[in-house]
Protein backbone atom coordinates (compact mmCIF):
# COMPACT_ATOMS: atom_id res chain seq x y z
CA UNK A 1 0.00 0.00 0.00
CA UNK A 2 1.39 3.79 -0.74
CA UNK A 3 1.97 6.70 1.29
CA UNK A 4 -0.82 8.69 -0.09
CA UNK A 5 0.40 11.86 1.17
CA UNK A 6 3.98 11.49 0.75
CA UNK A 7 3.82 10.27 -2.72
CA UNK A 8 2.13 13.11 -3.67
CA UNK A 9 3.69 15.78 -2.38
CA UNK A 10 7.46 14.48 -1.70
CA UNK A 11 7.54 11.27 -3.34
CA UNK A 12 7.32 12.54 -7.00
CA UNK A 13 10.51 14.87 -6.52
CA UNK A 14 13.69 12.22 -5.27
CA UNK A 15 16.21 12.40 -7.65
CA UNK A 16 15.11 16.18 -9.21
CA UNK A 17 17.51 18.40 -8.86
CA UNK A 18 14.79 21.83 -9.52
CA UNK A 19 14.55 24.34 -7.31
CA UNK A 20 12.45 24.36 -3.89
CA UNK A 21 13.44 26.05 -1.22
CA UNK A 22 15.00 29.81 -2.19
CA UNK A 23 16.88 31.09 0.62
CA UNK A 24 18.17 34.27 0.46
CA UNK A 25 21.12 34.25 3.03
CA UNK A 26 22.03 30.24 2.47
CA UNK A 27 21.75 29.51 -0.79
CA UNK A 28 19.02 27.31 -2.62
CA UNK A 29 18.15 23.91 -1.95
CA UNK A 30 16.62 20.87 -4.32
CA UNK A 31 13.96 18.99 -3.92
CA UNK A 32 16.61 16.41 -3.87
CA UNK A 33 18.31 17.59 -1.28
CA UNK A 34 15.20 18.79 1.05
CA UNK A 35 14.24 14.87 0.31
CA UNK A 36 17.37 13.70 1.34
CA UNK A 37 17.54 15.37 4.64
CA UNK A 38 13.96 14.00 5.33
CA UNK A 39 14.72 10.94 4.66
CA UNK A 40 17.87 11.32 7.62
CA UNK A 41 15.36 12.90 10.03
CA UNK A 42 12.99 9.95 9.23
CA UNK A 43 15.66 7.65 10.52
CA UNK A 44 16.64 9.25 13.17
CA UNK A 45 12.30 9.35 13.94
CA UNK A 46 12.34 5.30 13.94
CA UNK A 47 15.88 5.06 15.76
CA UNK A 48 14.63 6.95 19.03
CA UNK A 49 11.41 4.29 18.75
CA UNK A 50 8.86 6.43 17.27
CA UNK A 51 6.15 4.01 15.16
CA UNK A 52 3.35 4.57 12.65
CA UNK A 53 0.51 7.04 14.53
CA UNK A 54 2.74 8.21 16.93
CA UNK A 55 3.03 11.83 17.90
CA UNK A 56 5.69 14.12 17.16
CA UNK A 57 5.74 17.44 18.52
CA UNK A 58 7.68 20.31 17.84
CA UNK A 59 8.37 23.77 18.74
CA UNK A 60 11.53 25.03 16.74
CA UNK A 61 11.93 28.22 14.37
CA UNK A 62 11.09 27.98 10.69
CA UNK A 63 13.82 26.89 8.72
CA UNK A 64 14.49 24.32 5.78
CA UNK A 65 15.46 21.45 8.83
CA UNK A 66 11.67 22.48 10.46
CA UNK A 67 9.56 21.65 7.18
CA UNK A 68 12.26 18.55 6.48
CA UNK A 69 10.44 17.22 9.80
CA UNK A 70 7.33 17.58 8.45
CA UNK A 71 7.99 16.01 5.41
CA UNK A 72 9.94 12.94 7.41
CA UNK A 73 6.87 12.79 9.80
CA UNK A 74 5.06 11.64 6.40
CA UNK A 75 7.25 9.58 5.48
CA UNK A 76 7.53 7.63 8.06
CA UNK A 77 3.74 7.18 9.36
CA UNK A 78 4.05 9.79 12.05
CA UNK A 79 1.58 11.98 13.05
CA UNK A 80 2.99 16.23 12.78
CA UNK A 81 2.40 18.54 15.85
CA UNK A 82 3.12 21.78 15.47
CA UNK A 83 3.46 23.98 18.26
CA UNK A 84 3.79 28.23 18.06
CA UNK A 85 6.95 29.11 19.56
CA UNK A 86 5.46 31.72 21.70
CA UNK A 87 3.94 29.21 23.48
CA UNK A 88 4.84 29.18 27.26
CA UNK A 89 6.44 26.07 29.54
CA UNK A 90 3.01 25.82 30.67
CA UNK A 91 0.85 25.88 27.63
CA UNK A 92 3.55 23.51 26.04
CA UNK A 93 2.84 21.05 28.67
CA UNK A 94 -0.50 20.79 28.12
CA UNK A 95 -0.20 19.93 24.86
CA UNK A 96 2.91 17.38 25.52
CA UNK A 97 0.72 15.53 27.97
CA UNK A 98 -2.72 15.34 25.61
CA UNK A 99 -1.64 14.87 22.76
CA UNK A 100 0.90 11.55 24.41
CA UNK A 101 3.67 12.97 21.88
CA UNK A 102 6.84 10.64 21.95
CA UNK A 103 9.22 13.29 20.88
CA UNK A 104 9.59 16.88 21.35
CA UNK A 105 11.68 19.24 19.45
CA UNK A 106 12.59 22.76 20.59
CA UNK A 107 15.59 24.85 19.93
CA UNK A 108 18.53 24.14 22.14
CA UNK A 109 17.92 27.89 23.86
CA UNK A 110 14.65 26.82 25.07
CA UNK A 111 15.64 22.75 26.40
CA UNK A 112 16.41 23.35 30.10
CA UNK A 113 12.89 25.31 30.18
CA UNK A 114 11.53 22.79 28.38
CA UNK A 115 12.42 19.54 29.80
CA UNK A 116 10.44 19.70 33.33
CA UNK A 117 7.34 20.15 31.44
CA UNK A 118 7.71 16.98 29.26
CA UNK A 119 7.64 13.04 30.05
CA UNK A 120 8.59 12.77 26.11
CA UNK A 121 11.82 12.48 24.81
CA UNK A 122 13.31 15.81 24.11
CA UNK A 123 16.05 16.58 21.18
CA UNK A 124 17.09 19.96 20.31
CA UNK A 125 16.86 21.33 16.75
CA UNK A 126 17.84 24.92 15.89
CA UNK A 127 17.02 27.63 12.97
CA UNK A 128 20.61 26.99 11.51
CA UNK A 129 20.32 23.20 11.19
CA UNK A 130 22.18 22.42 14.44
CA UNK A 131 21.03 20.55 17.49
CA UNK A 132 20.80 17.21 18.90
CA UNK A 133 18.90 15.91 16.27
CA UNK A 134 20.38 17.18 13.03
CA UNK A 135 23.44 15.39 14.79
CA UNK A 136 21.71 12.29 14.99
CA UNK A 137 19.85 12.41 11.77
CA UNK A 138 23.82 13.52 10.27
CA UNK A 139 25.33 9.59 10.93
CA UNK A 140 21.93 8.10 8.69
CA UNK A 141 20.93 6.75 5.38
CA UNK A 142 19.45 9.69 3.21
CA UNK A 143 16.94 6.69 1.83
CA UNK A 144 14.17 5.75 4.11
CA UNK A 145 11.59 3.01 3.01
CA UNK A 146 8.35 5.26 2.95
CA UNK A 147 5.45 4.05 5.53
CA UNK A 148 2.42 2.71 4.00
CA UNK A 149 -0.55 5.41 4.82
CA UNK A 150 -3.74 5.27 3.58
CA UNK A 151 -6.24 8.44 3.22
CA UNK A 152 -8.15 8.15 6.71
CA UNK A 153 -4.88 7.64 8.45
CA UNK A 154 -3.73 10.43 10.78
CA UNK A 155 -1.06 13.28 9.01
CA UNK A 156 -1.60 15.88 11.74
CA UNK A 157 -2.83 17.19 14.98
CA UNK A 158 -3.43 21.17 14.97
CA UNK A 159 -4.39 22.78 18.32
CA UNK A 160 -6.89 25.27 18.33
CA UNK A 161 -6.17 28.70 19.70
CA UNK A 162 -8.07 28.09 23.13
CA UNK A 163 -9.93 31.11 23.34
CA UNK A 164 -13.07 29.84 24.81
CA UNK A 165 -11.85 27.00 26.66
CA UNK A 166 -9.05 24.40 26.72
CA UNK A 167 -7.50 23.72 23.32
CA UNK A 168 -8.46 21.24 21.13
CA UNK A 169 -6.17 19.19 18.70
CA UNK A 170 -7.77 19.32 15.06
CA UNK A 171 -7.09 15.59 14.06
CA UNK A 172 -6.36 15.87 10.15
CA UNK A 173 -5.74 13.15 7.72
CA UNK A 174 -3.65 12.74 4.40
CA UNK A 175 -6.99 12.93 2.33
CA UNK A 176 -7.92 15.94 4.43
CA UNK A 177 -4.76 17.43 3.37
CA UNK A 178 -4.14 16.04 -0.20
CA UNK A 179 -7.67 16.89 -1.52
CA UNK A 180 -7.67 20.65 -0.48
CA UNK A 181 -4.00 20.88 -1.67
CA UNK A 182 -5.92 19.25 -5.18
CA UNK A 183 -8.36 21.47 -5.22
CA UNK A 184 -6.14 24.47 -4.77
CA UNK A 185 -3.65 24.24 -6.97
CA UNK A 186 -7.08 24.05 -9.59
CA UNK A 187 -8.46 26.74 -8.36
CA UNK A 188 -5.76 29.30 -8.63
CA UNK A 189 -3.96 27.91 -11.11
CA UNK A 190 -0.15 26.53 -9.57
CA UNK A 191 2.03 25.69 -11.69
CA UNK A 192 5.92 24.36 -11.57
CA UNK A 193 6.93 27.57 -12.78
CA UNK A 194 5.53 29.28 -9.69
CA UNK A 195 7.36 30.85 -7.37
CA UNK A 196 5.75 31.72 -3.48
CA UNK A 197 6.89 34.56 -1.41
CA UNK A 198 6.62 32.03 1.59
CA UNK A 199 7.04 34.33 4.71
CA UNK A 200 3.95 32.69 6.73
CA UNK A 201 4.54 30.62 10.27
CA UNK A 202 4.62 27.05 9.61
CA UNK A 203 3.25 26.18 12.99
CA UNK A 204 -0.57 26.97 11.40
CA UNK A 205 -2.51 25.56 8.25
CA UNK A 206 -2.14 28.83 6.05
CA UNK A 207 1.45 28.30 6.09
CA UNK A 208 1.96 24.49 6.09
CA UNK A 209 -1.04 23.15 4.56
CA UNK A 210 -1.91 25.67 1.85
CA UNK A 211 1.47 27.70 0.85
CA UNK A 212 4.13 24.39 1.41
CA UNK A 213 1.61 21.57 0.11
CA UNK A 214 0.78 23.60 -2.73
CA UNK A 215 4.18 25.00 -3.53
CA UNK A 216 5.02 20.94 -2.93
CA UNK A 217 2.04 19.53 -5.36
CA UNK A 218 2.44 21.89 -8.13
CA UNK A 219 6.50 21.47 -8.45
CA UNK A 220 6.87 25.28 -7.97
CA UNK A 221 9.52 26.70 -5.60
CA UNK A 222 8.95 28.82 -2.80
CA UNK A 223 10.94 31.88 -1.25
CA UNK A 224 11.30 30.69 2.02
CA UNK A 225 11.79 33.52 4.90
CA UNK A 226 12.05 32.98 8.06
CA UNK A 227 9.00 35.55 8.86
CA UNK A 228 7.58 38.30 7.44
CA UNK A 229 9.95 41.07 6.58
CA UNK A 230 9.57 43.80 4.79
CA UNK A 231 12.69 44.49 3.03
CA UNK A 232 13.26 40.46 2.36
CA UNK A 233 9.64 40.59 0.64
CA UNK A 234 10.28 43.56 -1.38
CA UNK A 235 13.86 42.32 -2.79
CA UNK A 236 12.15 38.73 -3.43
CA UNK A 237 9.09 40.16 -5.51
CA UNK A 238 11.12 40.62 -9.10
CA UNK A 239 11.42 36.53 -8.80
CA UNK A 240 8.41 35.97 -7.37
CA UNK A 241 5.36 35.04 -8.96
CA UNK A 242 2.60 34.77 -5.96
CA UNK A 243 2.09 36.03 -2.45
CA UNK A 244 0.35 34.29 -0.41
CA UNK A 245 -0.03 36.45 2.99
CA UNK A 246 -2.63 37.57 6.05
CA UNK A 247 -3.88 41.18 5.62
CA UNK A 248 -0.88 43.29 7.83
CA UNK A 249 1.37 41.88 4.96
CA UNK A 250 -0.69 44.58 2.32
CA UNK A 251 -1.23 46.94 4.52
CA UNK A 252 2.80 47.14 5.57
CA UNK A 253 3.47 46.76 1.47
CA UNK A 254 0.70 49.57 1.01
CA UNK A 255 2.73 51.97 3.72
CA UNK A 256 6.19 51.69 1.97
CA UNK A 257 6.92 54.16 -1.37
CA UNK A 258 9.06 50.93 -2.77
CA UNK A 259 6.04 49.11 -3.59
CA UNK A 260 5.03 49.86 -6.87
CA UNK A 261 3.11 48.83 -10.20
CA UNK A 262 6.55 48.58 -11.33
CA UNK A 263 7.97 46.09 -8.71
CA UNK A 264 4.52 43.66 -8.84
CA UNK A 265 5.03 43.76 -13.02
CA UNK A 266 5.51 39.66 -12.78
CA UNK A 267 3.40 38.91 -10.00
CA UNK A 268 0.57 37.09 -10.93
CA UNK A 269 -1.40 36.40 -7.88
CA UNK A 270 -1.91 37.78 -4.15
CA UNK A 271 -4.08 35.85 -1.53
CA UNK A 272 -5.17 37.04 1.82
CA UNK A 273 -6.56 34.94 4.37
CA UNK A 274 -6.71 34.14 8.31
CA UNK A 275 -8.31 37.53 9.19
CA UNK A 276 -10.63 39.89 7.22
CA UNK A 277 -9.50 42.38 4.84
CA UNK A 278 -10.58 45.50 4.80
CA UNK A 279 -12.28 46.73 1.72
CA UNK A 280 -10.14 50.25 1.78
CA UNK A 281 -7.35 47.66 1.65
CA UNK A 282 -8.44 46.22 -1.21
CA UNK A 283 -8.95 49.35 -3.15
CA UNK A 284 -6.20 50.74 -1.65
CA UNK A 285 -4.16 47.40 -3.44
CA UNK A 286 -5.94 47.75 -6.70
CA UNK A 287 -5.45 51.21 -7.37
CA UNK A 288 -1.65 51.03 -6.81
CA UNK A 289 -0.78 47.70 -8.29
CA UNK A 290 -3.95 47.18 -10.42
CA UNK A 291 -3.86 43.46 -9.06
CA UNK A 292 -6.82 42.47 -6.80
CA UNK A 293 -6.28 40.72 -4.14
CA UNK A 294 -7.67 36.84 -3.80
CA UNK A 295 -9.43 36.25 -0.49
CA UNK A 296 -10.55 33.22 1.06
CA UNK A 297 -11.64 31.58 4.15
CA UNK A 298 -10.36 28.72 5.92
CA UNK A 299 -9.30 27.54 9.59
CA UNK A 300 -7.83 25.15 11.14
CA UNK A 301 -10.33 22.12 10.98
CA UNK A 302 -10.95 22.29 7.65
CA UNK A 303 -8.27 23.77 5.37
CA UNK A 304 -9.74 25.68 3.09
CA UNK A 305 -13.60 25.80 2.57
CA UNK A 306 -14.28 29.33 -0.24
CA UNK A 307 -12.18 31.41 -2.20
CA UNK A 308 -13.01 34.41 -4.75
CA UNK A 309 -12.69 33.00 -7.94
CA UNK A 310 -9.03 33.21 -9.73
CA UNK A 311 -11.01 34.18 -13.47
CA UNK A 312 -13.96 36.43 -12.43
CA UNK A 313 -15.21 39.45 -10.08
CA UNK A 314 -12.85 38.84 -6.35
CA UNK A 315 -15.40 40.99 -4.32
CA UNK A 316 -14.05 42.72 -1.12
CA UNK A 317 -15.69 42.00 1.93
CA UNK A 318 -16.58 38.25 0.95
CA UNK A 319 -14.52 35.37 0.93
CA UNK A 320 -16.17 33.94 -2.34
CA UNK A 321 -17.93 30.72 -3.15
CA UNK A 322 -17.55 27.11 -1.72
CA UNK A 323 -14.36 25.43 -3.19
CA UNK A 324 -15.23 22.20 -5.38
CA UNK A 325 -16.39 19.52 -3.68
CA UNK A 326 -17.06 21.83 -0.29
CA UNK A 327 -20.91 21.78 0.39
CA UNK A 328 -21.41 25.02 2.76
CA UNK A 329 -24.81 26.03 3.85
CA UNK A 330 -26.16 29.00 6.81
CA UNK A 331 -28.02 27.46 9.73
CA UNK A 332 -30.08 28.48 12.60
CA UNK A 333 -27.50 28.42 15.72
CA UNK A 334 -30.51 27.07 17.59
CA UNK A 335 -32.09 24.66 15.68
CA UNK A 336 -29.25 23.85 13.20
CA UNK A 337 -32.06 24.38 10.05
CA UNK A 338 -31.56 25.61 7.30
CA UNK A 339 -32.03 29.46 6.21
CA UNK A 340 -32.47 31.37 3.48
CA UNK A 341 -30.20 33.05 1.31
CA UNK A 342 -29.17 36.31 2.76
CA UNK A 343 -29.75 35.64 6.34
CA UNK A 344 -27.24 35.30 9.18
CA UNK A 345 -26.76 32.46 10.50
CA UNK A 346 -24.08 30.13 11.41
CA UNK A 347 -21.67 28.53 8.29
CA UNK A 348 -21.51 24.82 8.17
CA UNK A 349 -19.26 22.90 5.68
CA UNK A 350 -19.00 19.38 4.87
CA UNK A 351 -16.38 17.97 2.59
CA UNK A 352 -13.34 15.88 1.69
CA UNK A 353 -11.31 18.50 3.60
CA UNK A 354 -13.13 18.23 7.39
CA UNK A 355 -11.49 16.73 10.01
CA UNK A 356 -12.59 14.31 11.47
CA UNK A 357 -12.57 15.61 14.98
CA UNK A 358 -11.02 16.49 18.53
CA UNK A 359 -8.28 14.35 19.69
CA UNK A 360 -9.76 12.38 22.77
CA UNK A 361 -12.68 15.03 23.25
CA UNK A 362 -15.83 12.35 21.45
CA UNK A 363 -18.11 15.12 23.50
CA UNK A 364 -17.09 18.11 21.85
CA UNK A 365 -16.50 16.45 18.39
CA UNK A 366 -20.15 15.07 18.50
CA UNK A 367 -21.14 19.09 19.32
CA UNK A 368 -19.56 20.08 16.39
CA UNK A 369 -19.17 17.36 13.78
CA UNK A 370 -22.71 16.50 12.91
CA UNK A 371 -23.18 12.84 12.31
CA UNK A 372 -24.17 13.68 8.20
CA UNK A 373 -20.67 15.11 8.33
CA UNK A 374 -21.56 18.79 8.58
CA UNK A 375 -19.36 20.60 10.63
CA UNK A 376 -20.41 23.70 13.00
CA UNK A 377 -17.51 26.23 11.91
CA UNK A 378 -18.92 28.53 15.18
CA UNK A 379 -18.56 31.46 12.44
CA UNK A 380 -21.30 33.36 11.57
CA UNK A 381 -22.45 34.19 7.89
CA UNK A 382 -24.24 34.96 5.39
CA UNK A 383 -24.66 33.73 1.21
CA UNK A 384 -25.31 36.87 -1.19
CA UNK A 385 -27.62 36.22 -4.02
CA UNK A 386 -24.90 36.18 -6.48
CA UNK A 387 -23.46 33.25 -3.82
CA UNK A 388 -20.48 35.03 -2.45
CA UNK A 389 -20.24 33.90 1.22
CA UNK A 390 -19.68 36.95 3.54
CA UNK A 391 -18.22 36.28 7.24
CA UNK A 392 -20.02 38.49 9.97
CA UNK A 393 -18.23 37.20 12.72
CA UNK A 394 -17.39 34.26 15.38
CA UNK A 395 -20.45 33.52 16.83
CA UNK A 396 -18.93 34.22 20.17
CA UNK A 397 -18.17 37.59 19.29
CA UNK A 398 -22.00 38.18 18.98
CA UNK A 399 -23.41 40.58 21.07
CA UNK A 400 -26.93 40.41 23.07
CA UNK A 401 -27.73 43.17 24.32
CA UNK A 402 -31.36 44.47 25.59
CA UNK A 403 -32.33 40.90 23.39
CA UNK A 404 -31.50 42.02 20.29
CA UNK A 405 -28.29 39.87 18.71
CA UNK A 406 -25.88 42.23 17.05
CA UNK A 407 -23.34 41.32 14.82
CA UNK A 408 -19.67 43.04 15.31
CA UNK A 409 -19.07 42.94 12.37
CA UNK A 410 -22.34 45.39 10.67
CA UNK A 411 -21.25 47.78 12.77
CA UNK A 412 -17.28 47.38 12.41
CA UNK A 413 -18.15 47.99 8.37
CA UNK A 414 -19.81 51.06 9.01
CA UNK A 415 -17.46 52.65 11.51
CA UNK A 416 -14.59 51.91 8.93
CA UNK A 417 -16.15 53.70 6.77
CA UNK A 418 -15.61 56.98 9.00
CA UNK A 419 -13.08 59.66 7.92
CA UNK A 420 -9.59 59.22 9.79
CA UNK A 421 -10.58 55.84 10.66
CA UNK A 422 -7.93 52.89 10.48
CA UNK A 423 -10.22 50.13 11.60
CA UNK A 424 -12.31 49.12 14.48
CA UNK A 425 -13.30 46.67 16.82
CA UNK A 426 -16.95 45.97 18.25
CA UNK A 427 -17.43 43.75 21.38
CA UNK A 428 -19.89 43.36 24.08
CA UNK A 429 -19.38 43.77 27.93
CA UNK A 430 -21.05 43.41 30.68
CA UNK A 431 -23.91 45.96 31.53
CA UNK A 432 -26.40 46.17 34.37
CA UNK A 433 -29.44 47.08 32.34
CA UNK A 434 -28.87 45.26 28.66
CA UNK A 435 -27.31 41.67 29.74
CA UNK A 436 -24.09 43.72 26.91
CA UNK A 437 -23.49 47.06 25.94
CA UNK A 438 -21.86 47.50 22.69
CA UNK A 439 -18.32 49.45 22.78
CA UNK A 440 -16.27 50.01 19.48
CA UNK A 441 -12.37 50.29 19.86
CA UNK A 442 -11.17 52.38 17.91
CA UNK A 443 -8.01 53.03 15.86
CA UNK A 444 -7.25 55.94 13.45
CA UNK A 445 -4.65 56.68 10.46
CA UNK A 446 -2.82 58.98 12.59
CA UNK A 447 -2.38 56.22 15.10
CA UNK A 448 -2.87 58.76 17.78
CA UNK A 449 -6.53 59.17 17.34
CA UNK A 450 -6.16 63.08 17.09
CA UNK A 451 -7.71 62.49 13.74
CA UNK A 452 -10.90 60.76 15.04
CA UNK A 453 -14.17 62.87 16.13
CA UNK A 454 -16.10 60.91 18.04
CA UNK A 455 -18.91 63.35 17.82
CA UNK A 456 -19.38 63.32 14.36
CA UNK A 457 -18.86 59.97 13.61
CA UNK A 458 -21.79 59.60 16.27
CA UNK A 459 -23.68 61.43 14.25
CA UNK A 460 -22.43 60.14 11.18
CA UNK A 461 -23.46 56.56 12.26
CA UNK A 462 -27.00 57.53 13.46
CA UNK A 463 -28.98 57.09 9.91
CA UNK A 464 -27.23 54.33 8.86
CA UNK A 465 -28.22 51.49 11.79
CA UNK A 466 -30.65 50.74 14.33
CA UNK A 467 -30.30 52.74 17.88
CA UNK A 468 -29.76 49.67 19.58
CA UNK A 469 -26.49 48.53 17.26
CA UNK A 470 -24.81 51.98 18.01
CA UNK A 471 -21.86 52.02 20.07
CA UNK A 472 -22.52 53.36 23.85
CA UNK A 473 -18.97 53.80 24.02
CA UNK A 474 -15.91 54.71 22.11
CA UNK A 475 -12.44 53.50 23.55
CA UNK A 476 -9.67 55.15 21.45
CA UNK A 477 -6.44 52.86 21.15
CA UNK A 478 -3.12 53.18 18.84
CA UNK A 479 -3.71 49.05 17.29
CA UNK A 480 -5.61 46.02 17.93
CA UNK A 481 -4.16 42.85 19.57
CA UNK A 482 -3.73 40.42 16.97
CA UNK A 483 -2.39 36.80 17.35
CA UNK A 484 0.09 35.49 15.05
CA UNK A 485 -2.05 35.54 12.22
CA UNK A 486 -3.23 38.94 12.54
CA UNK A 487 -6.79 38.05 13.53
CA UNK A 488 -8.14 40.38 16.59
CA UNK A 489 -8.22 39.09 19.87
CA UNK A 490 -11.93 40.57 20.69
CA UNK A 491 -11.52 38.17 23.79
CA UNK A 492 -8.44 40.22 25.30
CA UNK A 493 -10.42 43.26 24.45
CA UNK A 494 -13.80 42.40 26.21
CA UNK A 495 -11.00 41.44 29.34
CA UNK A 496 -9.35 44.85 29.49
CA UNK A 497 -13.03 46.95 29.05
CA UNK A 498 -15.18 44.14 30.94
CA UNK A 499 -15.73 46.59 33.73
CA UNK A 500 -16.45 49.68 31.19
CA UNK A 501 -20.03 49.97 32.09
CA UNK A 502 -20.22 48.83 35.37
Amino acid sequence: MANLLFDALFGRHIGKDTPFLLLPDRGDITHNAFLQLAGRYAHALTELGLKPGDRVCVQIDKSPEALAVYAACVQAGLVFLPLNPGYTASEVSYFLQDSGAGLFLCPDANAAGLKPVTEAQLETLNADGSGSFADRAAKLPATFETVARAGNDLAALLYTSGTTGRSKGAMLTHENLLSNTQTLIEEWHFSSGDILIHALPIFHTHGLFVATNVTLLAGGAALFLAKFDLDAIIAAMPRATVLMGVPTFYTRLLSDPRFTRELTAQMRLFISGSAPLLTETHQDFEALTGHRILERYGMTETNMNTSNPYSGERRAGTVGHPLPGVELKITDPESGAALAQGEIGSIEVRGPNVFVGYWQMPEKTAQELRQDGFFITGDLGKIDADGYVHIIGRGKDMIISGGHNIYPKEVELVLDAQPGMLESAVIGVPDDDLGEAVVAVLVAKDRGGAGLDIAAIKVAIAPLMARYKQPRLYVVATALPRNTMGKVQKNLLRAEHKALMR
